[in-house]
Formats: C-alpha cells, sequence, structure tokens
C-alpha cells in the first residue's frame, strides 16, 4: 500500500480526484484529496503539507493545473514526500508565476472563459466552463461542474514559486493533447525540463474526470517506481 495525496486546482475542489480515488482504492493504496482554501499560494501550500503531515511514511503528490505549483512548493524540504505526478499541471521554478508560465505558451480559447472581479477573485463563465475545461465530458456533467466551482484568488496566480521540488524529485507528468486552457506545447515543455515520465491522453483539461483510469495507472507507476528505488 502506498500513500497518495491528491491536489486539485483552481475553480475546483477535491471531489475531481472521485474516480481516481477510487481506482487507487481498488489497488490498496490510500488516497487523499486536499481541499484548497484557494485564497494565496502560500495558504494552499500551508494547506497541502498539513494533509501530508496526516499521514503516516513516504507521499506521491498529485497536482492538476494550478495544483502542480502548489505540490512544487509543499514538496520542498519536506522528506514524506518521494515522488510528484503533474496532471495538465504547471510545473514552475523560482520566481515564475502562473502568468509568466502562461505566456510562454501559445494562446488558448478557453482563457477568454475567465472572469476577473474587482475584488480580486476569479471564476468562470458558466457558459463557457465546459468548452474551456472539460469539452470531452457530457454537458450534464461540465454544467454540474460549473455550478459548484469554487472562486479562486487572482494572488494565486500572481504570487512567485519557489525552488521547484522537480529539481530533486522523480516526476510524472499527464499531458492532456486536447487541452483547451492550458496549451499541450507548454505541458510538454513542463514535461521535459522535469525530465518527467509522459503519458499522453487524448484528453481536455480536466482528465482525472475524464479518464481517471488512465491518471491513476501513471500515478500507480510512479508508486511502483518509487518502492523499486526504494
Amino acid at each position: 500500500m502506498a500513500n497518495v495525496v491528491l491536489v486539485h486546482g483552481a475553480w475546483s475542489d477535491g471531489s475531481v480526484w472521485q474516480a481516481v480515488i477510487a481506482a487507487l482504492q481498488e489497488k490498496g493504496h490510500h488516497a487523499l484529496a486536499v481541499q484548497l482554501p484557494l485564497t494565496s499560494l502560500a495558504d494552499d501550500i500551508a494547506c497541502t503539507r498539513r494533509q501530508i503531515a496526516t499521514v503516516d511514511g513516504p507521499v506521491t503528490l498529485v497536482g492538476h493545473s494550478y495544483g502542480g505549483v502548489v505540490i512544487s512548493g509543499a514538496a520542498q524540504e519536506n522528506d514524506q514526500v518521494t515522488g510528484l505526478v503533474f496532471v495538465a499541471a504547471y510545473a514552475p521554478d523560482e520566481a515564475e508565476t502562473i502568468a509568466t508560465l502562461s505566456a510562454r505558451g501559445a494562446a488558448t480559447r478557453g482563457r477568454a472563459a475567465i472572469r476577473f472581479s474587482e475584488d480580486g477573485w476569479t471564476t468562470l463563465d458558466p457558459d463557457l466552463f465546459g468548452d474551456a475545461l472539460g469539452a470531452d465530458l457530457p454537458a450534464a456533467t461540465t454544467r454540474v461542474l460549473a455550478a459548484v466551482q469554487k472562486p479562486t484568488h487572482g494572488a494565486c496566480f500572481s504570487t512567485p514559486a519557489g525552488r521547484g521540488a522537480w529539481h530533486d524529485l522523480p516526476c510524472a507528468y499527464v499531458l492532456s493533447a486536447d487541452d483547451q486552457i492550458l496549451d499541450p506545447g507548454l505541458q510538454r515543455w513542463f514535461a521535459e525540463r522535469t525530465g518527467a515520465t509522459v503519458t499522453e491522453l487524448r484528453s481536455s483539461h480536466l482528465s482525472p474526470v475524464s479518464h481517471p483510469a488512465e491518471v491513476a495507472a501513471t500515478i500507480r507507476g510512479m508508486v511502483a517506481d518509487g518502492a523499486a528505488a526504494g
């Protein structure tokens, strides 16, 4: 049995991992989803570190989208973390932000769905949510996900990251080839610079929902590699 802690992205919560968790549990693994406050990067990293601390033993950290920034920060100087899995996720290095990293990639039509309010919080336009994040999911599913989305503060996107934990840990990357909000080419660049083992899916951004079996298989592969190395 291995320990897996899963971190969701912006405008979301831990429920996006439900099917992935079920697949991991079927194989005997202990899987937990973090519920980020999405108030700031520092708060989200602290929340994730608290969840890791509740687990007895080594942990594989998994992050989706913005969650990739969070797991990189939470894994810093944390001896419990033995591997990182980025799922259509940002994999930052020191001083990089979501904004500066996004500028490296091609423009994506899904970004037009982002709505910024005067108080600093962001949401996704419900009418554009499905096309932006889950074009390969049933419309009924994306309507529900849009209705329960969690507002995310802009500070999460503008705060510079620390040194990437991927420098020191083995990594895997699940690349969404049909992603409409995080450029697949940028995802490939993240995977290459982290030295990650890559699983490429014909998936929208929400691969944990549309392709949970494949995402879980990649996580199990990282777990198995870590066990062999240990």
